[in-house]
């Protein structure tokens, strides 16, 4: 199946040649699609260098830094135009293996057609390398949380390393996308499940950056949290909305059988 491996950057200018040397190695059919957010380090300009050496890399360059969702949307809405089959999520740094990504995309394309295969840490077989006791205790709970609200049997609904099969993004309105940071993935694994996709998840490796900055911050797990609840909260309401509405129409028959009865017997 046409794939493409959309890797967003924004000052990866140390990392950003490994991963793409990864990815044509372990995923030589696949193209990548390079979302740069002009990076002041220079990396636009590298992945213009290797686009010109490579036709399997293409390099969408944005004007600003606006959040890791508004890159991905980019990217998906030149994947659809461009028609591949499957898009892919990669992160630039080093923490998604290239060999899992292989595997990602087999799984992809077997005969059951999943909508969306996660790269989980947290499934059997899954796992991190160089996280300490609280990081992995703050993703596991997160996702417990996440499960909660929003009831979407995945256990690593936070995870960025997946495959999305292009119909079913068609069939998404990405315009309901709220999150700007990491809550994206989950926002999306939302939208996917309430549309009736097929989730399945895959366990993978996670490492530790290999080079660079992490862009993560106190802000992005106050967004998801915050989205996460309104969205648990909104869920909920509506299913007791479902369970008032049954209940009355069933008070409803009970009542007319009682009178259809009071009649008979008169």
């Amino acid at each position: 199946m046409k794939t493409l491996v959309v890797i967003p950057t924004y000052n990866e200018i140390e990392s950003l040649a490994g991963a793409l040397d990864g990815v044509r190695h372990a995923a030589p059919e696949a193209h990548i699609l390079v979302v740069d957010d002009n990076s002041p380090d220079g990396t636009g300009r590298l992945a213009d260098a290797r686009a010109q050496a490579d036709d399997h890399i293409h390099v969408l360059h944005r004007t600003e830094k606006n959040g890791l969702g508004p890159a991905y949307l980019a990217g998906f809405s030149w994947a659809l135009a461009s028609g591949y089959e499957l898009i892919c999520e990669m992160d630039a740094d080093g923490s998604h293996r290239p060999e899992d990504l292989a595997l990602l995309i087999q799984r992809a394309e077997m005969a059951d057609a999943p909508d969306l295969v996660i790269g989980s840490r947290w499934v059997s077989g899954g796992a991190t390398a160089g996280w300490d006791a609280r990081r992995v205790a703050l993703s596991r709970g997160g996702n417990l949380y996440i499960n909660a609200m929003l009831g979407l049997r995945v256990k690593d609904a936070t995870a960025g390393f997946r495959v999305y099969r292009a119909s079913m993004l068609r069939r998404l309105n990405l315009g309901e996308v709220e999150a700007l940071g990491y809550g994206f993935q989950v926002n999306m694994t939302k939208l996917v499940a309430d549309a009736g996709g097929r989730i399945v998840e895959m366990p993978i490796t996670f490492r530790e950056r290999e080079a660079g900055r992490s862009k993560l911050s106190g802000g992005i797990f106050s967004e998801e949290l915050v989205l996460v609840t309104k969205w648990g909260i909104a869920k909920r309401g509506a299913q007791l909305a479902g369970w008032a509405a049954s209940a009355g129409e069933a008070a409803r028959g009970a009542y007319k059988r009682v009178r259809t009865a009071q009649k008979r017997s008169r």
